[in-house]
């Protein structure tokens, strides 16, 4: 059977961008839970930010040519999917201190939920058909896949039920960033929109670390936190992100959905390898449907009559 080069190519990156994040939320991000969460955030961005700069300057040429509207959705688009987003999934990895990491990766795959949602309300897009069948089945399934059988412990030593509410926020964020980002693709290429993307995000970001004093601990980040934030900058963060966009001006959008289907699987993977941690029965079978039902949400293509 002969095969499509450029489709593999595409399907190829796609699988890496989404191994890397599981790779990402899993083993590397959790390496810095002793430092604070924003300032953690801000460098996240500021790195990768000061790297484009390098090599993407020419961007700087679209500054002249931005509206009111342009810079409002570039600001949406950081402050949810950047600022928001980034800082809620961190602070539910921290949360859980190297424990049930898995669960948080999960739940945050619960984000196209938000993002029809808020296509339909932003954008004026139709929901599609069953929307809150698949929608009712994959909330459900994150529920037992954090709880279990059992009701929420929300005690002062139990960290995972704050922790779920978190990645449900991150959820919340990165789906509403997605309609925002829709805005801006159709007026700006992907290039133009990541670099601002991480502009505005470094920006909000820095205002954010400044007003809260933590920028100054700074020098107190040690050599080995240092390096993580490098190995992320340069492979999880900017580079996973090109490498999906890569990827997906190959591809369909619904095998790019089947791709990074590789994220939830690396997370739950890179957890038992790292961490020696492994889900129960009732979170595997919660997992597989969670995963079924957003596969279910993506692919659909009729919208409601």
């Amino acid at each position: 059977m002969k095969i499509n080069k450029t489709v593999f190519t595409g399907a190829m990156a796609i699988c890496v961008a989404a191994i890397l994040w599981g790779l990402d939320g899993v083993v590397l991000t959790p390496r810095l839970y002793s430092l604070n969460i924003g300032l953690v955030v801000f460098i996240f961005h500021a790195l990768p930010f000061l790297l484009m700069n390098l090599f993407m300057y020419r961007e700087y040429k679209h500054i002249k040519t931005f509206t009111a509207g342009d810079v409002l959705m570039f600001f949406l688009l950081s402050l949810l999917g950047g600022a928001v987003g980034t800082l809620a999934i961190v602070k539910a990895l921290f949360l859980v201190n190297f424990k049930a990491l898995t669960i948080v990766v999960l739940l945050q795959k619960l984000q196209p939920v938000f993002a029809i949602t808020l296509a339909a309300l932003l954008l004026g897009e139709k929901l599609k058909r069953n929307f809150l069948l698949w929608s009712a089945l994959a909330i459900t399934a994150g529920y037992f896949l954090t709880f279990g059988f059992h009701l929420p412990d929300f005690g002062a030593n139990n960290n995972t039920a704050l922790a779920a509410g978190f990645s449900l926020l991150a959820a919340f964020a990165f789906g509403s960033s997605t309609v925002f980002s829709k805005k801006v693709l159709q007026k700006f290429s992907f290039f133009t929109a990541t670099f601002y993307r991480y502009a505005f995000t470094s920006l909000i970001m820095l205002l954010f670390v400044l007003s809260t004093g933590t920028l100054k601990s700074i020098p107190d980040i040690t050599g080995f936190q240092w390096t993580i934030f490098a190995i992320i900058g340069i492979t999880t963060g900017s580079g996973a992100i090109f490498l999906y966009y890569f990827g997906l001006t190959r591809i369909r959008a619904m095998l790019a959905t089947i791709c990074e289907l590789c994220f939830p699987v690396s997370a739950i993977l890179f957890d038992y390898l790292v961490n020696d941690r492994f889900l129960s029965l009732v979170q595997w079978i919660s997992a597989g449907v969670l995963i079924f039902a957003i596969l279910k949400l993506s692919l659909e293509k009729e919208p409601v009559a």
